[in-house]
């Protein structure tokens, strides 16, 4: 089932909708008259529903160095988990 909700009202309670979230609901958050986002289980998404290659982010050029030594991939993996090979 989905649902809806301002997000004022979100933010008025959001125990109950994280409690509506574990139990399997979407909720679709409204935001100033106009749907802004979907709230959904964990457990619901899969790798398909986001691909990387549609990620903004992941593409994007580097903007300057590290200053932990770190290499860009390693930051994409632990901002995205180990890349799969297609």
């Amino acid at each position: 089932m989905k649902a809806a909700i301002s997000a004022t009202a979100l933010r008025a309670s959001l125990r109950s909708v994280v409690r509506q979230v574990r139990r399997g609901e979407r909720i679709t958050v409204i935001y100033r008259g106009r749907p802004a986002f979907q709230i959904v289980p964990l457990m619901s998404m899969r790798p398909s529903d986001c691909p990387l290659e549609t990620d903004p982010l992941f593409r994007a050029k580097a903007i300057g160095r590290a200053r932990d030594g770190g290499s860009a991939g390693a930051h994409d993996a632990v901002l995205y988990g180990p890349r799969r090979r297609t």
